[in-house]
């Protein structure tokens, strides 16, 4: 298929113009969503961390490219990205089929220089290929751009309107466009659109932050509660905590022992959690 270019809105967008256009594309930038100080102190807090990560083993980790998670415990500043209302809001409108959704992943991806281009893939490939329904969306993704994004500096590379197409290896970067946006803007994604980061073929890395999310009934790619630390846990707000997947998903996933809510047990309650009825959700 011929690629066309990542469709740009901007901040003030309500999320259900831009819902309309993820489910249409598959892909859509949200210009200056991020307040530039709170992106700057972002990038500043992951610096270290980032710089203490090592490179990537294979093609597709990137050889060139460090991946560094848990943000929610190594940057503070993050956490406002993490639960972004309007982000937040368009996320439930795509996976509007679940009774619930939780936080899939939090990594900051710096692609360095000669980093070639990513294979082409889709990010629910994660779940063993299961062929969900064309119609059902399960993950909804972000990159929030810590530096600005260039074709030249490894821009994530999508096929706009992809997420239609059936499953394939065979696609390359040549039929993708490049998902330009200036430091601060972000690049919501489904988990169905065709996509991969770009290469770097400058002198300056490219950093991004990846914040995506998943229906309540799918395993996390990040495990919240071992990249969170438990001390740090508890400092957390209830909201960010049943974000993170302290709180049962679906009807009756996510319990401990005798049926408590993961979340009233973190804060020393006794309290039992209610399943969700199967014909009501």
């Amino acid at each position: 298929m011929t690629a066309t270019a990542v469709e740009h809105l901007p901040a003030g967008t309500g999320a259900g113009e831009i819902h309309e256009v993820l489910v249409r594309a598959g892909a859509v930038v949200i210009d200056g969503l991020g307040d530039p100080e709170l992106i700057r102190q972002v990038r500043d807090e992951m610096t270290p961390h980032i710089e203490a990560t090592p490179r990537g083993t294979d093609r597709f980790a990137g050889q060139h490219t460090r991946r560094t998670g848990a943000l929610i415990a190594r940057s503070p500043a993050s956490r406002q990205l993490v639960q972004h209302p309007l982000v937040l809001d368009v996320t439930g409108r795509l996976l509007h089929q679940a009774s619930n959704f939780q936080l899939h992943l939090t990594q900051t991806i710096a692609i360095g220089p000669g980093q070639p281009a990513q294979p082409i893939h889709r990010d629910q490939w994660a779940f063993d290929f299961f062929p969900f329904p064309g119609d059902h969306h399960v993950q909804c993704n972000t990159i929030w751009a810590l530096t600005d994004f260039t074709e030249a500096n490894g821009a994530t590379r999508i096929i706009p309107g992809s997420q239609a197409l059936p499953d394939s290896l065979d696609h390359t970067a040549e039929e993708t466009v490049p998902a330009e946006m200036a430091t601060g803007s972000c690049l919501l994604y489904t988990g169905k659109v065709f996509h991969g980061g770009g290469a770097n073929t400058t002198d300056d890395t490219r950093i991004g932050a990846n914040i995506t999310y998943v229906v309540g009934w799918l395993r996390q790619e990040e495990n919240q509660y071992l990249s969170v630390p438990l001390d740090v846990a508890e400092t957390l707000d209830d909201d960010l905590l049943r974000l993170m997947g302290y709180r049962t998903g679906a009807y009756a996933l996510g319990y401990i022992d005798d049926v408590r809510d993961p979340l009233e047990a973190l804060r020393g309650r006794t309290g039992k959690t209610s399943f969700h009825s199967p014909s009501n959700p």
